[in-house]
């Protein structure tokens, strides 16, 4: 069974703007959405945000945002008014920053846009947890972690395909977005927890966050068409 949206979420981890929307308009016909990191909104700044949401894809503005909550609130108020269809902010910031995070966004999106949190990174396992003091595995932690999040009023969940299960089972309506995807044979670079686009669709996932294994090919617009099909979504490479 074909999914119905095509869950491809580019990352488009590149060093300028307009390279950015140059890679976005060659791939918008087979992929899902967009994803702007901290290089990029540090560099050429959120601007590019906007330049991209005008490709008429949802933008997903990876802020990582993690401060006191009127910080939190203000920095998501300010992404949503440059069109961030999603932006995302750390779990270990706590409840009411990611509430304030939530609320920000919402204004400044006009109720368009959703908070999602940010439960352990995809480089972090139980070993290097336990170096920062954490004495839990990424499993205990992400289940902990969802129960904040949705009770804060984020729309979703950025974590491992490995807890997908654990975030089905405490907090099922979060949107499920999992970075750390990997095509069969693809190196997994800095990520400790990784997955294949198969795996992480068939284990829940709504979205995936794939950078590399698609920016990185000699063609792009064929290695993410070649995802979408093995994931069941449809991708047209032929449209203009």
């Amino acid at each position: 069974m074909g999914m119905t949206h095509n869950p491809i979420i580019v990352a488009l981890d590149v060093t300028g703007a307009e390279e950015a929307v140059r890679l976005a308009k060659r791939l918008r016909h087979v992929v899902g959405g967009f994803k702007v990191g901290l290089g990029l909104l540090h560099g050429p700044g959120p601007g590019v945000v906007a330049a991209l949401a005008d490709l008429g894809k949802p933008v997903f503005a990876d802020a990582k945002l993690h401060d006191i909550p009127s910080q939190t609130g203000a920095a998501a108020r300010r992404l949503g008014r440059w069109g961030a269809r999603w932006v995302t902010a750390h779990a270990f910031g706590g409840s009411a920053m990611l509430k304030a995070a939530a609320e920000g966004l919402g204004e400044g999106s006009g109720e368009q846009a959703g908070i999602l949190g940010v439960s352990v990174l995809t480089s972090l396992d139980e070993t290097s947890l336990g170096k920062i003091g954490v004495m839990a595995t990424p499993g205990k932690l992400v289940s902990k972690m969802a129960k904040i999040i949705d009770a804060a009023g984020c729309e979703g969940i950025v974590s491992s395909a490995q807890e997908l299960g654990v975030v089905a089972e405490v907090a099922p309506q979060l949107l499920k977005v999992i970075p750390g995807i990997r095509p069969g044979g693809t190196d997994s670079s800095e990520q400790a927890r990784t997955t294949t686009p198969e795996k992480a669709i068939a284990h829940g996932a709504d979205w995936l966050v794939i950078g590399r294994p698609i920016i990185a090919a000699n063609n792009p617009e064929e290695a993410a068409a070649s995802i979408a099909n093995a994931v069941g979504s449809s991708a047209d490479i032929a449209e203009d």
